[in-house]
């Protein structure tokens, strides 16, 4: 974390010097951050993170979309209830794990 601006540069208010200092501020940092790394860096946790999400939508199109009865989306809805079954006594328990 770093600070710019007000944050960074504390002063009196009667200067009037903390808006400039906070663009300069800013300015000089984004001169800084090299771009491409950045992009790369965004773009490779952004692909992983779709193709599990498109992994899962492909499961879930397999599931819905066969000849045939669907036996495996009324596996997953039965083991959905079971699952809610098991879970519901845990209703109970705050969710902050305080042990409020």
């Amino acid at each position: 974390m770093t600070l710019v601006g007000d944050a960074a540069h504390l002063m009196s208010p009667f200067a009037g010097e903390g808006a400039n200092l906070a663009l300069i501020d800013g300015a000089d940092l984004a001169r800084e951050i090299d771009v491409e790394t950045a992009l790369s860096r965004y773009e490779k946790m952004m692909f992983a993170r779709g193709a599990k999400s498109a992994a899962a939508s492909q499961r879930g199109l397999d599931m819905m979309f066969v000849k045939g009865p669907p036996r495996k989306l009324i596996l997953f809805f039965k083991a959905m209830g079971v699952a809610a079954k098991v879970a519901k006594p845990f209703a109970r328990i705050p969710a902050s794990g305080k042990g409020e």
